[in-house]
């Protein structure tokens, strides 16, 4: 199997979502790809005030929301496949920012923090201990994974990079750090999918809007293909458990996606009846909140492998 760099370049940096989009890489099933991305907001240099941004950014011809790298386009992708993005390690650069604050939002607006201007942590990662230090010297753990990775749309539109889609997107989930595998359901031939918006750590909710912002230097993925998948939803594979995502403008609708999709991985994986399942998962089954600021709610259902043992 191959393995393929891919460095941020005009060519490969890109904003918006689009099954248009030529891809920068077609690869074979079970090839690896390295990417090395910048950071969400397009910066090369940082966390200081101004920073430089990539310079050869066009926002008329790309878009200009996440900054994600690709496409890449599989052998053999056809709709109605699921794409296993199979995270085999991610490392962040030394830098990465936080902000809190200073623009309109939802939370924003309910804490009354709005206008006044915003808040700023600027964060010196150590990537050999695995800690982040703010400029205030608070420290935390470094628990690095991409938060939009995603395919392109069947629709001729181009697809926003903030909100979350059936085929991925602004996920943000902090549960897909290395050695975890991400699976997609395929709406295009080739798949076309792009990552960005490197994280260093993250709290569930991202509830400020941000979490440790961070180009992101080694981001090694390896891809596969799965004709019958259990489920035809985007749900991921953790080193000792199951999880399965919900995205939707209300909260209750996202938890009731997360938990349907989860009870039909319980049917497919156990032979349980409907029932069954959802007695079993009332039990084994964690539901939590994947983030609040990306336009639609991010839930997810979580099954640990040791939560139950057949008989």
């Amino acid at each position: 199997m191959a393995t393929h760099q891919v460095e941020p370049t005009r060519e490969t940096l890109h904003g918006v979502f689009s099954r248009d989009f030529a891809p920068i890489l077609i690869i074979n099933p079970g090839d690896t790809v390295v990417f090395r991305t910048i950071d969400a907001g397009w910066g090369i240099e940082g966390p200081e005030v101004p920073r430089k941004h990539f310079e050869d950014f066009i926002p008329d011809r790309r878009g200009d929301g996440h900054a994600m790298c690709g496409p890449i386009a599989i052998c053999g992708a056809r709709p109605g496949m699921m794409l296993e993005a199979k995270l085999k390690q991610i490392i962040p650069s030394t830098w990465g920012w936080t902000l809190a604050g200073g623009w309109d939002s939802p939370i924003n607006r309910r804490l009354g923090i709005v206008g006044g201007g915003d808040h700023r942590l600027n964060w010196a990662l150590d990537t050999k201990r695995m800690i982040g230090r703010d400029q205030f010297g608070r420290t935390v753990a470094l628990k690095p994974f991409m938060g939009v990775m995603g395919l392109a749309p069947a629709e001729p539109r181009r697809a926003s990079t903030v909100p979350p889609r059936r085929e991925g997107g602004n996920i943000d989930c902090k549960e897909l750090v290395g050695g975890t595998s991400l699976f997609l359901p395929i709406a295009v031939d080739g798949a076309l999918f792009s990552t960005g918006d490197g994280h260093a750590a993250q709290g569930d909710g991202e509830v400020s809007g941000m979490a440790i912002e961070c180009p992101m230097e080694r981001v090694e993925v390896e891809f596969h293909l799965h004709e019958k998948p259990p489920i035809q939803t985007a749900h991921a594979r953790l080193a000792n458990a199951w999880l399965t995502f919900g995205f939707n403008e209300n909260l209750n609708e996202a938890a009731g996606d997360a938990l349907e999709a989860m009870i039909l991985l319980l049917q497919a994986r156990h032979g349980l009846s409907k029932l069954d399942a959802l007695a079993i998962a009332s039990v084994c089954v964690d539901m939590r909140i994947t983030q609040v600021v990306n336009q639609v709610w991010g839930a997810h259902a979580l099954l640990a492998d040791n939560a139950f043992n057949r008989a």
